[in-house]
């Protein structure tokens, strides 16, 4: 299918879909007279691409898992990639938690002041 055909039946915008193809993350997406062509297998990897993306991987560490999944060989790594996602995710949560905590405190202590 063509990049419009992928745009529009998978609801990824053009412009994400043309910063994909000239990242070259994809690898399988093929040119068929000048046009690119994609595949399930392609959307899948998109799909895939936009996940790593939306939980704060780098263009870098995208690449480098992106590579590692293809190759099948480091599973391993790309469990500690996640990992250190996992881990950073749950260090912001802690924080704002102790915000929120903090918050309450200061509420609680205007209104027992009556201020």
């Amino acid at each position: 299918m063509t990049i419009e055909e992928a745009s529009k039946k998978y609801c990824i915008p053009i412009k994400l879909l043309k910063e994909y193809e000239s990242m070259e993350l994809c690898g399988t997406v093929k040119r068929v007279m000048g046009v690119w062509q994609y595949d399930d297998t392609d959307i899948e990897r998109l799909s895939m691409i936009m996940t790593l993306h939306d939980i704060g991987f780098s263009k870098e560490d995208i690449d480098e898992y992106m590579q590692l999944l293809l190759s099948g060989q480091n599973n391993e790594e790309c469990i500690k990639m996640l990992e250190q996602k996992r881990k950073g995710a749950l260090s912001k949560i802690h924080v704002l938690e102790k915000r929120i905590d903090n918050i309450d405190y200061l509420r609680n202590e205007m209104r027992s002041t009556g201020n």
